[in-house]
């Protein structure tokens, strides 16, 4: 396994700690081999970091080294990560019209790259940027699209964050029994791939539990919540898999 793929997957397991060591060793190495995209993996592993620990901050101006280290070296494929977490970075900061200028700069990257589930991602989250602004119209859509295009192209990885989608939506409609069994569906889902929700997602989701259990109360959220957790994935959207 390459060390991208290592350190990615140690950070979805929510395992932080193996993850600074990871990239501490990673940008040492690189610099000393004169390897920019070591040294990018690497920085753009500790931001993340840093945004799931809340110091969006310091997550920005690790993801800003990682970025200038790529831009410098002439590679665009190397900016495409640490341009996706200041999109998040900037997203979770509240500046959701900044947000929506990047993360459609980083799906036109992406577009160049030929990185398609890169762009389906970046859609996911440029939906929440719609989302936050009150255009609930768009975001319906571009969840609608994206939940097609997943199940279209066989993104099976990205159900979690899906359910992410479904949850966030129906709080802001004010259906909180439908959020409180997708939150139910989307923990399970992830449960199952053996992963934590990225930063930004996370933030959704916990926005989303907490507006459910204030609106019917645990003893109304739990048995909602057990629901969403029994459904498959078919259940749960109502689409069957193409691919």
């Amino acid at each position: 396994m390459s060390f991208e793929d290592d350190v990615r997957a140690t950070f979805r397991r929510g395992d932080s700690a193996g993850v600074l060591r990871m990239a501490q060793a990673e940008i040492e190495r690189a610099r000393a081999a004169g390897e920019p995209g070591g040294e990018v993996e690497g920085l753009y592993a500790m931001a993340r970091v840093a945004a799931r620990g809340g110091d969006l901050s310091r997550a920005e101006q690790l993801a800003s080294e990682a970025l200038e280290v790529a831009v410098r070296c002439g590679d665009r494929r190397l900016e495409e990560r640490p341009r996706h977490v200041l999109a998040a970075v900037t997203r979770m900061s509240g500046d959701y019209v900044k947000a929506r200028e990047l993360y459609l700069a980083s799906i036109a990257l992406n577009e160049a790259l030929g990185q398609p589930e890169m762009v389906n991602s970046e859609y996911h989250n440029l939906a929440f940027t719609e989302l936050h602004l009150g255009n609930l119209d768009r975001a319906r859509e571009l969840f609608a699209a994206g939940r097609e295009r997943v199940f279209r192209e066989g993104y099976r990885l990205f159900v979690p964050y899906l359910g992410v989608a479904a949850a966030a939506l129906a709080s802001a409609e004010g259906d909180h029994v439908r959020a409180a069994r997708m939150i139910g569906f989307t923990d399970s889902a992830y449960a199952a791939i053996g992963q934590v929700p990225d930063p930004d997602d996370a933030a959704e989701l916990s926005n989303a539990r907490a507006a459910a259990v204030a609106a019917l109360g645990e003893a109304s959220f739990t048995p909602a919540y057990a629901a969403g957790a029994a459904l498959t994935d078919t259940e749960a959207f109502g689409l069957t898999w193409r691919s």
